[in-house]
């Protein structure tokens, strides 16, 4: 009897555990879902590298190690910089090439060449449409700094790691913070190197006494003005002139294609009350990035990671420092809850397209309309007729940017209206 059940007892066991497999795997399913792989929130999404009294630099955590459907961003990262008035970001390269964007101030940037050779470009917010940028090659090594004896600098950088996705930043100098990357060679080698004894070097370079306090330094007016007597006015120029430029009264976006790096940068700032209507970008990725300002970000997907007709909205609520990840094909409303401006990165530029779903103008649903037997197409695609497809459409008359309050002002009237009429009935629920 008691042979009959131990095998019972297994089975059982084995049941158990395999139903409790079963139910923690559709439970992550479901947290899965319940997530927003697209949205990096300010508060956990930000690695700091360094921070002082003067500025810090943090980094964005991998795309592809917030969800799988971010894989095609794993060469690529985000990188902040922001400093004080009158600082400097001392000499270092990185095992990356680097697009730097100008999100507030201003920066002298000057970039160190083999043969005694530099180049210096002055980096602005002054232009109300576009920021300054500015690409630094891999492995150049540069030295930043913020020339505005009032105004805090940010930058925002989008780096393209060369060696793997991690990105590492190899400063020259020895100070409190770290050691200089010279350090790390053996002894003889630095002798050999500066012929000199090792005893010498360590106290010109690497002595411990004189030695700031991390890689973001103050420095005088006077060094500032030196500098700056060399600088070019804008570096925009080194950038191929694809500008695209589309706005009216409830917003502007300025769209530029560096073709060498197959990225677009973009900038857009959209007044409170406004909504980009529905849209899509047919090859691009756009890493959206908030400067200032609070939207509310609807983006349609795939339900899950598989192969699938069903769809979901993955929505957000962004403020300032936010992330929101846009990948092709994938449909995205933004409505304006304060004023707000943003910066974007389009990965895979090139041949670009993008498309509205609504709105007077680029709107590809009237643009089947108009085609020889486009009625005929939008009548088999929605519920209504070709003709009361195109006449809905045609009710909006502005194009990209429109007034988000206005509709639903009216559904919050007829709302109200209908909610008196049914008030005996019991409440109504919108």
């Amino acid at each position: 009897m008691m042979r009959a059940r131990v095998p019972l007892l297994l089975l059982g066991i084995l049941f158990l555990a395999s139903l409790s497999a079963s139910f923690a795997t559709s439970l992550r399913e479901e947290e899965e879902s319940q997530d927003n792989p697209f949205y990096f929130n300010s508060d956990n999404s930000w690695n700091t590298l360094f921070k002082n009294q003067y500025g810090h630099i943090r980094v964005l955590q991998r795309f592809d190690q917030q969800s799988k459907r971010l894989q095609n961003l794993e060469d690529y990262r985000l990188v902040e910089f922001r400093s004080k008035p009158e600082t400097l970001l001392l000499p270092q390269q990185a095992d990356a090439e680097l697009l730097l964007v100008v999100r507030s101030g201003s920066a002298l940037l000057v970039l160190v060449k083999p043969d005694d050779r530099r180049e210096y470009f002055f980096l602005t917010t002054d232009n109300p449409i576009f920021s300054d940028h500015q690409k630094i090659p891999e492995r150049t090594i540069f030295y930043l700094v913020n020339p505005d004896p009032k105004e805090d600098l940010r930058i925002i950088q989008l780096a393209m790691p060369v060696n793997n996705p991690q990105i590492h930043e190899f400063f020259l100098s020895s100070t409190e913070a770290q050691q200089s990357y010279l350090q790390e060679f053996s002894k003889h080698i630095p002798e050999a190197s500066f012929n000199s004894k090792f005893e010498e070097i360590n106290r010109v370079l690497f002595a411990e006494e004189g030695q700031q306090e991390g890689v973001i330094v103050n420095i005088d007016s006077e060094q500032i003005e030196e500098l700056s007597k060399h600088a070019k006015s804008s570096s925009r120029k080194s950038l191929s002139k694809q500008d695209n430029t589309i706005g009216n009264e409830f917003g502007n976006l300025t769209e530029r294609t560096d073709n060498s790096l197959n990225v677009l940068i973009s900038s857009m700032e959209m007044k409170e009350g406004a909504l980009f209507v529905p849209h899509y970008y047919s090859k691009a990725i756009v890493i959206l990035v908030v400067n200032e300002g609070e939207a509310h970000v609807e983006l349609v997907g795939p339900k899950g990671n598989k192969e699938t007709l069903e769809f979901e909205s993955y929505r957000a609520e962004l403020s300032k420092d936010d992330v929101f990840v846009i990948p092709a094909a994938y449909p995205v409303a933004i409505k304006a809850t304060s004023n707000v401006n943003f910066t974007g990165f389009g990965i895979n530029a090139n041949n670009n397209n993008r498309n509205l779903l609504a709105g007077k103008t680029d709107n590809v649903i009237s643009s089947i309309g108009r085609a020889l037997d486009g009625k005929d197409v939008l009548g088999l695609t929605f519920s209504g007729s070709g003709e009361e497809v195109m006449k809905l459409i045609n009710k909006q008359s502005g194009s990209y940017f429109v007034d988000g309050h206005h509709h639903q002002q009216e559904q919050q009237k007829g709302s109200h209206q209908q909610e008196q009429q049914k008030g005996r009935k019991g409440a109504f629920v919108y």
